[in-house]
């Protein structure tokens, strides 16, 4: 499985596979580092992490936007949808880079804004 097919794949189990299919994207001692919330470490805990946010944000529901390859390091844009607490639609939008080792994600580095008071998050005036 390529980079980019492995990025698809890990974005589609966080929307709708189990803890264990989420992890099974990772290497054992993979970390997810994010400008909002501490590490995450390690595939299962990973896995775990995930299905926490989906349950959170109701059914939270994540798509890849683009994707940049070359050989073990990749970046996206990606966005997630979902509702809030009062039901509330928003969509909050990132960037990630990726390492890659021995076909799995290594390390993710998410860039995004996170803010309760606004949800609906990305590029200022950008379509």
């Amino acid at each position: 499985m390529g980079t980019a097919e492995r990025i698809r794949a890990y974005f589609a189990d966080c929307t709708s596979g189990s803890a264990a299919d989420i992890a099974r994207h990772f290497t054992e001692d993979a970390v997810i580092y994010d400008t909002n919330v501490r590490p995450v470490r390690g595939a299962t805990a990973i896995g775990s992490f995930w299905v926490g946010v989906r349950e959170r944000w109701r059914g939270a529901a994540w798509s890849v936007e683009s994707v940049v390859a070359d050989g073990d390091a990749a970046a996206i844009e990606w966005a997630m949808t979902g509702s809030d607490a009062d039901g509330r639609p928003f969509t909050v939008r990132g960037s990630e880079h990726y390492a890659f080792a021995g076909g799995r994600i290594a390390e993710i580095r998410q860039y995004w804004t996170f803010d309760r008071d606004r949800l609906d998050t990305g590029l200022v005036d950008h379509p």
